[in-house]
């Protein structure tokens, strides 16, 4: 509890702590995980959606954003708070192709955009940004990867995951040879990690989104094929179902 140091986001507490943006990145974990993976080819971006209603239509509600025609965004947290930011990143990418000529740099759009989400915890009459920002395409220099938090820190990832599940998602990218690995076999990673992680007791029901930017998609950000995605979605459940069978089977050799 801030003891009245978090009524502001311009106010430290005596151990220099600052509680508004700390309430923000808990409003992150209380949110479906997202991953992003950098491959050689390319980058991969997966989001666990979950579902409110049954009546809600499929497709709505994204959180899978393009930004510009190479890069694309995914988001952790408050959908409307993502949006905004996606907002402020394709200004920003349309005023660099206004000036330059040319398309902006990902690692241009991302000190742009941390910037802009930093100056949110510096004024008492606004809050910071309740979600964190994955970011990543490929420009002249390849695949990149970047993610930015609350606070307005960014850091440039080969994987990286967010959400409720975070923690999980994030061991078990680390178990993958990104360097090595096609975006097409990571498409199939990257949902069985989802799936993987996904807790069915809390969040029964949710959406699998997976885009990618890679020279399949001619280098720019699209949803994956159908095909390719029904083929990772059933690999991914297939791989669930043994988790959930050789679990069952070792609580049965301890009884």
């Amino acid at each position: 509890i801030g003891t009245g140091y978090d009524l502001s986001a311009t106010t430290y507490s005596p151990i220099g702590r600052v509680f508004q943006i700390e309430y923000a990145q808990k409003a992150v974990e209380n949110s479906g995980t997202a991953i992003a993976l950098r491959c050689s080819d390319g980058v991969v971006f997966a989001v666990e959606k979950i579902i409110q209603s049954k009546m809600l239509e499929p497709d709505s509600n994204r959180r899978i954003q393009t930004l510009d025609k190479h890069i694309g965004m995914v988001a952790a947290g408050l959908v409307p708070d993502a949006r905004q930011i996606a907002n402020r990143a394709r200004r920003e990418a349309s005023s660099y192709k206004d000036f330059y000529d040319d398309s902006i740099p990902i690692r241009i759009l991302n000190e742009r955009v941390s910037a802009f989400i930093q100056m949110y915890t510096l004024y008492s009459h606004i809050r910071p940004f309740g979600c964190t920002t994955i970011i990543g395409g490929v420009d002249r220099k390849g695949p990149q990867l970047y993610m930015i938090e609350p606070s307005g820190i960014s850091w440039g990832y080969f994987g990286c995951a967010a959400g409720k599940a975070a923690q999980a998602a994030k061991t078990e990218i680390e178990k993958l040879d990104l360097k090595k690995l096609t975006c097409r076999d990571a498409v199939i990673e990257a949902a069985k990690i989802i799936y993987g992680v996904h807790d069915d007791l809390k969040d029964r029901l949710f959406d699998l989104e997976l885009s990618w930017v890679c020279p399949h998609s001619n280098n720019e950000h699209q949803l994956v094929p159908k095909d390719l995605f029904d083929r990772a979605e059933a690999a991914a459940k297939e791989a669930q179902k043994e988790d959930s069978s050789e679990g069952s089977e070792g609580e049965d050799a301890q009884t």
